[in-house]
């Protein structure tokens, strides 16, 4: 007789990613924030996430961003980086690009709008519209396409 080994499969509830947010005060980091990212980046990939981002210029989001990876430097916490190499240029210059997001800013919606005849996820407001899908409003496409 044949014998055959009987697996068992157990399911996998480790955590693998943790997407923290980052509320968009303009200042970098709150204390609790670093408190909190120091307890976490031993035991999970930390990406880093800027909420609201609508409620900045892009030249604030720029200086937030560089504000907030300047407190995460100097504070020692370890966050989710992605791969040097890669197969061809084109993998080497998308992880570039993703480098270059972090921390993501991202827009949240869950309405979709009418633009020019054509159903977007969005916000409207009275100046214009914002986008959650278009990378010069936010990072959420990046985010998405990374995850």
């Amino acid at each position: 007789a044949e014998s055959q080994i009987e697996r068992v499969i157990t399911q996998n509830t480790r955590v693998e990613c943790c997407l923290y947010f980052i509320a968009p005060t303009g200042h970098g980091l709150k204390s609790l924030d670093i408190e909190v990212m120091k307890h976490l980046h031993k035991k999970v990939n930390i990406v880093p996430i800027i909420a609201k981002a609508d409620t900045f210029t892009p030249e604030e989001i720029k200086a937030f961003k560089s504000k907030v990876m300047k407190d995460i430097t100097e504070e020692g916490i370890q966050i989710y980086t992605f791969p040097e190499g890669g197969e061809d240029e084109e993998e080497i210059e998308a992880s570039r690009k993703m480098k270059e997001c972090m921390p993501f800013a991202v827009i949240g919606s869950n309405t979709l709008i009418s633009v020019a005849g054509k159903r977007i996820r969005g916000r409207q407001y009275p100046w214009g519209v914002t986008d959650v899908e278009n990378s010069e409003h936010c990072d959420f496409t990046a985010l998405r396409n990374m995850l």
